[in-house]
């Protein structure tokens, strides 16, 4: 049986491109969630007006991934230390968020989080939002497999593909064959 999890780190095509090639991810959609507007669009939640953050719903297999490393990955493919900005991807809707959806979620999260900080993994102090999941709503088909479907676009090569990389090389035994 699988589960999901829901996480915003910047830009969705940059999350999920990532964590479709994760062993034991069986979909990933990128999507909205956090706002106050039921069905928000693309533009709308650019414009800052709707609260939203850009996320991606991923279900995935326990027995084969855990929560926990799900994180793990997350926590190495964004800056958790920077609030609401990635890159130069500026704006709340790219803010560092996970949006547990459950107790054992919550408590996963704000655990490793803690663990995190108390190693001083990172130089500055993580901003990353840990609370319950809103509602989920997936974002438009042409921002579904973004980067499998545009490899070459500009943003694609400049800023995608280097976290693709990164997740590579760093989890190269989370790599789906």
């Amino acid at each position: 049986m699988t589960e999901k999890a829901i996480l915003g780190g910047g830009c969705f095509w940059c999350l999920e491109a990532v964590y479709q090639r994760v062993q034991g991810v069986t979909h990933v959609i990128s999507g909205y969630a956090g706002g106050h507007v039921a069905n928000p669009s693309y533009e709308a939640v650019c414009s800052e007006s709707t609260g939203h953050a850009e996320v991606v719903q991923i279900e995935f297999d326990p027995t084969i991934i855990s929560y926990r490393q799900l994180l793990e990955i997350f926590f190495v493919i964004h800056d958790p230390t920077t609030l609401n900005y990635q890159g130069n991807d500026v704006g709340t809707q790219y803010r560092s968020v996970i949006y547990a959806l459950n107790e054992q979620q919550l408590q996963i999260a704000n655990e490793l989080v803690k663990e995190l900080e108390e190693q001083r993994h990172f130089s500055d102090p993580i901003v990353t939002e840990v609370i319950m999941a809103p509602i989920f709503y997936p974002a438009e088909d042409y921002h579904q497999n973004y980067y499998r479907n545009h490899p070459f676009q500009g943003y694609c090569m400049a800023v995608v593909g280097p976290k693709v990389s990164k997740f590579k090389k760093t989890f190269s035994s989370l790599l789906k064959d």
